[in-house]
Parts: C-alpha cells; structure tokens; sequence
C-alpha cells in the first residue's frame, strides 16, 4: 500500500501532536500534584494531620571538608559481637562508630532531645544522681529538655544545667502499687508529648531515673525508633525470654517468636515514633484492664510486644543499660548507663 506525500505529512503531523498532548497532559497532572491542587488520599490527610503537632526539623547539609575522620575500613573492627540485625539496624557496640564523626553529623542538625523520667513516690531519692550524672556523659554539648514527672515537686533537687539544657517538672499522681504507677507511664508520656514536648524537641528518650551514666552516651544513640537490649538476656534465647505468654494478654507473644528481648528503662527515637509506640500500648494496657489482665512486666512486656511487630531501626547494646547487680562480661568494654543496686522494700509502696 502507498500514501501520497500529503498523506505521509498528515500521519506525522498527528503523531507529533499526540505526543505533544501526552506530554502536556503529563506536566499538568504532576504540576498540580506539586501544587497541592489535586485532593489528597483520606489516609494521607489523617497521617498528616496526626504528624501535625510535631515541630518541623530543618536538617543543614555538611560539607565534607568540615569533616576530618579516620579512613572507615570494610575489614577491620569488631569481630566478637554481632553490630547489625536481620533486618539490617545496627547495634551500637563500642568500636563500631566514630563518636567525634556522628556529633559532628548531628550538631550541624540544632535538634533538641526530650529525656522523660518518673520519680514518683520515693523514687524521687534517685534523681539527684541521675540529672548530675547526665549533665556529665548524657548528649553533652546538645540541646536536652528534661521532662521529670513526679508526685513530690518540692523534692526535685536543684542540679547546675549546663547551656542549652532545661528542666521541667510534671506533677502526676501516686499510688500504691509501684505496677499502676508503671503501667501508666506509656499514658503519661503520650499525653506530655501531645501538650508539651511536641514543641519543644526533636528526639526523645524515656529512661529509668533509678539509674547513672559512667561514660560518652552520644548521638550515635538517635535514630527513628530505638531500644536497648536487656543486660540479663542478650545471651539468652527467645524460650528464656520473659515475654507475656498469656494469648488472653495483649502483649502475648508466642514461644516460637521474638528477636530479643528489650529493657523497658531506655527506648527512644523520633517524637513521632515514639508517640505512636506509647499511643499503641497505652491503648493495649487499657485493654488489659478492662478484661482484668496485667502482663507480666507491665509497660515492659507491652514494649517487646510493639517492638517485635514494629522493628526498630537502631539498637542499642547493654553498655546503654547495665545492672549494677550484673558482672561486666568480656562483650562489654564500657559501661554508659545502668541501674543502680537496691532495696526495694524502701522504695516501692509495695513489694
């Protein structure tokens, strides 16, 4: 079949407009897409509104010849301990990072980290030792807000806080049963980030106060969703575990499942993910209650629970929660954080 000239010429005229107007089409859907212009899905409103409360983290970029750091080698390091997990977070162990290299990385960032403690009841004994102690090795040279929430204000020591670091006191109530005042803390900390701290940090972590820090906790410790692996189980397997093992329990986690098993005295991340993780397991022991349950370890066993199902994206080892009851093991070089030895018939309402 032949066409003549002016029919060819019609063909490639067509031809070049339709791929004109794809292209225009094209450029007026993304267009508008980057304008806001198209409606958003309903389930990315109701995610952007729930992030809405959070204040927004304007990130500097480095340039690299304001970095001056050893060459990092793919062959040399750590051989004794295992520093990644399968889903591939790592586990900070000493030796595994440049400190000097990743504060250098987060400083440039001018985040500020929120640090919740509860000291309630005679708990409150602790905080001294554990503001002081901080002021020494926590996030030196950072912007940290501390958050103490307690039932005895008028008891929180007054501790020297050095340039960019502030204290604010939270009165909660007491209770006779050291496992209430436990069990309400997933509560008490979602609702002080929705009032307060969502304006006030980037980062956060919740620790134990009944604890001290011996050496460098630094920034190589941020990281969207962080725990801290248990002192007393790194060297168990998952059967030893001391999970809720009760299906009746929100927190049930079954024999043959379990990565490790994580210390409530020290979680952390992203505001964001951290308000989440509390929302849900606030949630989950209110659930409990109501079908009159109570996990095994309270909060802690609603965290491993969370954890196991939402993976974290950073872990820290040991050296970030010790027990001063516990004797060093070779593993371990240095020890950052740990909780302190004693009597609990003094210090808890009940035993």
């Amino acid at each position: 079949m032949h066409f003549s000239s002016n029919a060819k010429q019609f063909v490639l005229l067509l031809i070049v407009g339709i791929v004109l107007l794809l292209g225009y089409v094209h450029y007026s859907f993304f267009n508008e897409r980057l304008n806001g212009d198209i409606p958003v899905d309903k389930d990315q409103r109701n995610t952007s509104l729930s992030k809405s409360i959070f204040r927004s983290r304007e990130q500097n970029i480095i340039s690299p010849e304001r970095l001056l750091y050893k060459q990092p080698s793919v062959l040399a390091g750590r051989t004794d301990v295992v520093a990644v997990t399968p889903w591939l977070a790592p586990i900070v162990w000493d030796g595994t990072f440049d400190p000097d290299l990743v504060d250098t990385i987060y400083k440039s960032m001018n985040i500020t980290i929120a640090t919740t403690v509860f000291a309630v009841g005679k708990y409150v004994l602790f905080l001294r030792d554990f503001l002081e102690t901080a002021e020494k090795h926590f996030l030196v040279d950072f912007n940290v807000r501390y958050y103490v929430f307690t039932d005895r204000p008028d008891d929180v020591p007054s501790v020297n806080l050095s340039q960019g670091r502030h204290l604010s006191v939270i009165q909660v109530p007491g209770s006779n049963r050291w496992q209430e005042i436990s069990a309400r803390r997933m509560e008490i900390i979602q609702t002080a980030i929705e009032r307060q701290i969502s304006r006030e940090a980037d980062y956060i972590f919740c620790l134990d106060v009944d604890s001290k820090f011996h050496a460098r906790w630094g920034a190589e410790s941020l990281g969207r969703l962080v725990a801290v692996i248990h002192p007393w189980f790194y060297q168990a397997t998952r059967d030893h575990f001391t999970y809720e093992r009760r299906p009746a329990s929100t927190a049930y986690i079954p024999m043959d499942e379990g990565d490790y098993y994580y210390a409530g005295a020290v979680f952390g991340g992203l505001l964001e993910e951290v308000y989440t993780l509390t929302k849900v397991c606030r949630n989950q022991l209110e659930e409990d209650a109501r079908n009159s349950i109570e996990a095994a370890w309270q909060e802690e066993s609603h965290l491993n629970r969370y954890l196991l199902y939402n993976k974290p994206s950073k872990l820290l080892s040991p050296e970030y929660q010790w027990d001063d009851k516990k004797t060093k093991t070779k593993e371990v070089k240095v020890i950052r954080f740990s909780s302190v030895v004693k009597n609990y018939a003094e210090i808890r309402p009940n035993v």
